[in-house]
């Protein structure tokens, strides 16, 4: 089963217009040693209108985020941004469940399910995050965990709503630390989510495009995404960085 591989930047609370565009225009110029996989850009609120208008303007094919959503369609929730907002401002895919939501946010893995459905509902696709802290991987909970985030979004959207978005598998231990899980354990728990969903339905779970999140950089990039169940990754860090982002995209295909 080939799937496309995606490479997803993540700006989180970083940028400032000259900066948005000068990273935007440097990545766009190098998009064309990259063959095969789709690039997506996750700029804070404030910019996503900015990046929308540079990615019309350069007739890129880069595609639009962004890193979070309420659960909510409407109404008075001071601060936060819809799902339908983030549609009207041309995204085509939304961060759900980023660790850092669920960390510094108390995001629980029921109100993560609720905005999956409310992104899956507004037509975006949901980059659906997992991932264990290094307390519950040393514990052995690693696999423990991660299935409980998934199932709380199949238990409400089945298989079949899970498989509108995308998981990104993200280790909590690894993510902005400059420790990287190795190509074998990232692989061994992209496998692991493989096959539990392929106990639901095995067609739609070799389709599934699962991201791994986690210190990649334009180094270590090459030989993640050589293992067999890793479609990509989810960028952090280096996606601020325009040469090693374009490294990594390259590395995807």
């Amino acid at each position: 089963m080939v799937r496309q591989a995606i490479v997803a930047g993540n700006w989180k609370m970083h940028g400032t217009r000259a900066e948005n565009q000068q990273l935007l225009q440097t990545i766009n110029d190098g998009l064309a040693a990259v063959t095969a996989s789709q690039v997506l850009v996750f700029p804070t609120y404030v910019y996503i209108q900015q990046v929308a208008e540079l990615i019309t303007e350069m007739n890129s094919p880069i595609g639009l985020g962004g890193q979070n959503l309420s659960e909510h369609a409407k109404g008075a929730y001071t601060g936060e941004i819809s799902a339908a907002m983030l549609k009207d401002l041309e995204c085509s895919h939304v961060l759900v469940g980023h660790s850092e939501r669920r960390s510094l946010y108390h995001e629980s893995n029921q109100l993560v399910a609720s905005k999956f459905i409310a992104a899956s509902e507004a037509g975006l696709t949901p980059v659906f995050c997992v991932g264990e802290s290094l307390a519950e991987r040393e514990s052995g909970r690693t696999m423990d965990i991660v299935f409980r985030q998934i199932d709380a979004v199949l238990d409400i959207a089945g298989m079949t709503g899970l498989c509108k978005g995308i998981i990104a598998y993200e280790p909590v231990w690894a993510i902005g630390t400059g420790v990287t899980a190795s190509p074998q354990q990232a692989q061994d728990v992209h496998h692991e989510i493989r096959s539990h969903l392929a106990e639901l339905d095995e067609q739609l779970a070799n389709e599934m495009q699962i991201l791994y999140g986690g210190s990649v950089n334009a180094t270590n990039a090459t030989e993640l995404f050589a293992m067999e169940d890793i479609d990509g990754g989810l960028i952090g860090g280096a996606a601020l960085k325009a040469d090693d982002f374009l490294k990594i995209c390259i590395a995807a295909g």
